[in-house]
């Protein structure tokens, strides 16, 4: 994986509990993106996170990222809060996007908290393109949206609505009349907690949305397949010391790997970063991942959740 570095310009507070960053290339361009794209950071801690780019496509000079600082961090937000500063430089990844725009008569984009980041991307995509959508945002109070000031100047062929749960409007007592009465051709976006996403999802297929026309966002912690019904054990052979393990049935490759006291790189354990990606030399994988291309998945398999469809898999560790 080719890696880019970029320096911050520019850090400030995007509603409360949210840091904004603005990264520019150290050397060279950087990487065309569609709205709904993220790239993943390597910090400098030795971490790697996936963060959705929340500026607008069109503009190539900078990515614009917005991270909470979450109380439960495991390290991620808390360090990228608290630790970087104008003039670090970081490394990241090409974008990739599993949260693109589709075909529409109208964008009903629908967040919460720090799931505006990539709808405000979308929106400013739309907003440039004249495609008309509406945008509904969710937060506890006024002062924890993200970018209020971007969603208070508006849009022209968009319009924004902000719920706030401290005056009544919170996602379990509000329903967008979007989703309620779905509009022609219309596709809907969610972006924010895995219970925000499955709460209007379901909604949304009661009142009559498709089901191809419900999007939601990758992040929330679902992406990779959970060990299933079937699923056999197999064996790994490390190529560069001929060492054997065994991977049972309800274990990963790379769960199996650190307990035998191989070094493997994680971060996402999700299969959206891929920092655990491995050459393949024998032997057929399974392929579970969001993030390798069908070019990659030639010779290359992700650790933390693919498995093998051959009875034993040889990779280049």
């Amino acid at each position: 994986m080719v890696l880019q570095h970029v320096t911050i310009t520019e850090t400030r507070p995007e509603g409360l509990g949210n840091q904004a960053l603005r990264l520019e290339p150290t050397g060279g361009e950087l990487q065309p993106f569609e709205a709904g794209a993220h790239v993943d950071v390597h910090l400098p801690n030795g971490l790697v996170r996936q963060y959705s780019i929340a500026s607008a496509p069109h503009r190539r000079d900078h990515y614009l990222l917005c991270v909470k600082h979450e109380a439960q961090s495991r390290g991620g937000s808390q360090y990228v809060c608290e630790a970087l500063q104008v003039g670090t430089e970081l490394r990241i990844s090409a974008p990739r996007n599993l949260f693109p725009l589709h075909a529409g008569e109208t964008q009903v984009l629908v967040g919460a908290g720090i799931g505006l980041t990539p709808l405000l991307a979308m929106a400013e995509s739309l907003e440039r393109d004249g495609r008309p959508f509406v945008l509904h945002h969710y937060s506890r109070a006024r002062e924890q949206v993200p970018f209020l000031e971007r969603l208070l100047r508006g849009f022209s062929h968009g319009r924004v609505y902000l719920h706030h749960s401290r005056d009544g409007a919170s996602p379990r007592q509000h329903i967008p009349g979007e989703i309620s009465a779905p509009p022609p051709g219309g596709q809907l976006y969610l972006c924010g907690p895995e219970a925000f996403m499955q709460r209007f999802g379901e909604l949304a297929l009661e009142h009559g949305w498709a089901a191809a026309s419900v999007h939601r966002e990758a992040f929330g912690g679902t992406l990779a397949e959970p060990p299933a019904e079937g699923d056999e054990a197999f064996e790994v052979l490390l190529a560069s010391s001929g060492r054997l393990i065994r991977v049972e049935a309800d274990r990963s490759i790379a769960a199996a790997l650190l307990e035998a006291g191989v070094d493997v790189p994680l971060s996402c354990e999700m299969g959206i970063c891929g920092a655990c990606t491995v050459e393949v030399l024998e032997g057929t994988p399974e392929h579970r991942d969001s993030v390798l291309s069908e070019q990659e998945r030639t010779g290359h398999m992700t650790l933390c959740c693919s498995r093998s469809r051959s009875a034993r898999l040889t990779l280049n560790l």
